[in-house]
């Protein structure tokens, strides 16, 4: 499957630059996880987050660059970022666009009630755009680390 890429997001750089770029810009022309995760600042979250974080060096030694992507405003991305001392890309898809393209916009069950949730996952990018490796519903502990581990091999 080919990403489409020509819807713009929001996106907040590492420096704290805010830009509204199509999704070719953002990834450019590099090898790219694409991490989407559910809420800024939630346990789960932030526990993935980091651990993509203190790996970022070792993805890139392999040629891959880090974006995150959630539902949350670029305002909720920047305090997510200072509070937690992030240094990756987080795209800000509040119209939900990315993720519904990519499946990751779905239901989830919590104490009997079904509600529209987003569903955590990863996906290995090559730098034609084309998805190599699909991590859907996933854990967030130890999720980072066995990623690495398969790219590496």
């Amino acid at each position: 499957m080919k990403l489409n890429l020509e819807n713009k997001y929001d996106i907040l750089l590492p420096s704290g630059d805010v830009k509204n770029l199509a999704l070719k810009d953002i990834l450019g022309e590099n090898k790219t996880i694409l991490y989407f995760y559910p809420k800024d600042n939630t346990p789960g979250c932030t526990t993935e987050n980091k651990d993509f974080t203190t790996l970022k060096w070792d993805f890139e030694n392999l040629g891959y660059k880090l974006v995150w992507v959630s539902k949350d405003s670029i305002e909720s991305h920047k305090r997510f970022i200072e509070k937690q001392e992030l240094k990756n890309d987080l795209i800000s898809d509040t119209d939900l666009i990315l993720h519904k393209e990519l499946w990751v916009w779905g239901e989830k069950k919590n104490y009997w009630k079904t509600f529209m949730w987003v569903i955590r996952s990863t996906f290995v990018v090559d730098n034609h755009w084309e998805i190599l490796a699909e991590y859907r519903n996933i854990r967030a502990k130890w999720h980072a680390e066995r990623i690495l581990k398969e790219l590496a091999k």
